[in-house]
């Protein structure tokens, strides 16, 4: 089972790693285009199972959907905010190495299984979504646009908390790896910013 999930995870992770969300052409604005933008950008890609892996990792029942829900709401928050910034065409400065830093950190606290309580969990990954969101903002138009990229972002969460439940009940070894290939991701991206 967890051999097919990293294996949907991969397959769904090929366009991104043909074109990131940054410099992409301009976007058309529906639904369909918002939701597959996340699954364009293996950043966004690899952040939003990130949140994921860690919750079903370090929480319980209810508490692991705190970081996910925060993720998620904050990623519009910042969308929305990003969008009217675009629209006057101005932009946050730091964004990109901030939504990189935000895959190492995540992939990192997985793999430790830094265990932070619920509320702790949701305003760290809370932090790093409106910086997602001002990335996804910058790039959509419109209310559409914006309600697909939060379902697409719901739907990776969800993916990274079942992979997180198959792999809490397997030797930590398999969830420091899953965490620790983030970490690295996300090592590689800063450093990619870093040089060019």
């Amino acid at each position: 089972m967890i051999r097919r999930l990293l294996v949907a995870t991969a397959v769904a992770a090929l366009p991104a790693v043909a074109a990131a969300h940054a410099g992409d052409a301009a976007h058309d604005h529906g639904l369909t285009a918002g939701f597959m933008h996340p699954f364009t950008g293996l950043d966004h890609l690899a952040a939003m199972l990130a949140v994921g892996l860690w919750s079903a990792l370090t929480q319980t029942g209810r508490r692991m959907l705190a970081a996910p829900f925060a993720f998620a709401g904050l990623l519009l928050v910042g969308a929305v905010v990003g969008l009217g910034l675009g629209a006057q065409g101005l932009a946050v400065p730091g964004v990109e190495p901030m939504v990189a830093a935000s895959v190492l950190v995540l992939g990192l606290v997985a793999a430790a299984r830094w265990r932070l309580g619920a509320t702790a969990s949701a305003a760290l990954v809370g932090a790093f979504a409106v910086f997602h969101g001002l990335a996804h903002g910058a790039e959509l138009g419109g209310g559409a646009a914006l309600v697909g990229m939060v379902l697409a972002t719901a739907l990776l969460h969800a993916g990274g908390l079942a992979l997180g439940l198959k792999l809490r009940a397997l030797a930590p070894v398999w969830s420091r790896a899953a965490g620790g290939a983030i970490a690295l991701l996300g090592l590689g991206l800063l450093t990619r910013l870093v040089i060019a």
